[in-house]
């Protein structure tokens, strides 16, 4: 089963690759009285072109007001790569992965499983958490974690947040991110700092199909909805 889906999201992953969108960042830190102190904003159109490499282009862009944090490099790969998190039968090998039962959220019924890196190499960032996988088009339809490792040196702390992240069926056959959300505490050596994040993933166009995606059947259509994202 576990490779079943992760072939699936390898499809998923060349589909994806066809299709442009606007992705919206937003980081805020709030006090403790939960008053907003400090906000990070960014807006990219993700395109592509001929030859296929990914292009992001920034469309908003307001000063950053974050005082007590920063967005470093390595938070930006994560809403990049891993916030959107997709597993294929490529990266298999480098997770541990295990069954946690099937359940039942909202309209569709779903596979869970833990995720997590078996090794952690110098440089690289991984997901680590639980997925929820749709039990009839074998894709992640939800995943909840973070990024690790945490990185903590003499030039300073780099942590990182739980996350959430939903995927909705765009295009009858693959279910794309559309909303990430984390909301929690880190804790720096110099005191704990709240901090929300919200990630939407608006506006799939396919652009271009040289490529003929082998594997999905004509029944691969729309089975309901995914798990529901929180309203904020």
């Amino acid at each position: 089963m576990i490779g079943e889906f992760a072939a699936k999201e390898k499809l998923f992953r060349a589909a994806r690759d066809n299709y442009t969108y606007h992705q919206i960042n937003k980081v805020e830190t709030l006090d403790p009285d939960g008053n907003v102190d400090g906000a990070y904003e960014q807006e990219w159109d993700i395109l592509y072109d001929d030859a296929g490499k990914r292009v992001e282009h920034v469309t908003y862009a307001p000063p950053s007001t974050l005082q007590r944090i920063m967005v470093t490099e390595q938070d930006l790969d994560a809403m990049r790569n891993i916030q959107p998190f997709v597993l294929t039968s490529d990266e298999l090998p480098e997770y541990d992965i295990k069954y946690m039962g099937h359940v039942k959220v909202d309209e569709i019924t779903a596979y869970v499983f833990s995720v997590r890196p078996k090794e952690i190499k110098k440089g690289r960032q991984y997901f680590q958490g639980t997925v929820w996988v749709d039990d009839r088009d074998l894709q992640i339809v939800k995943s909840e974690g973070k990024n690790v490792p945490e990185l903590k040196t003499k030039k300073g702390e780099n942590l990182f947040p739980r996350f959430t992240t939903y995927r909705e069926q765009i295009d009858g056959k693959f279910w794309f991110p559309t909303y990430t959300f984390a909301d929690d505490k880190l804790y720096f050596s110099g005191g704990p700092v709240h901090i929300k994040e919200i990630i939407r993933y608006t506006d799939y166009k396919q652009f271009k199909s040289k490529v003929r995606i082998i594997g999905v059947s004509p029944e691969g259509q729309p089975n309901g909805s995914a798990p529901s994202a929180p309203k904020q």
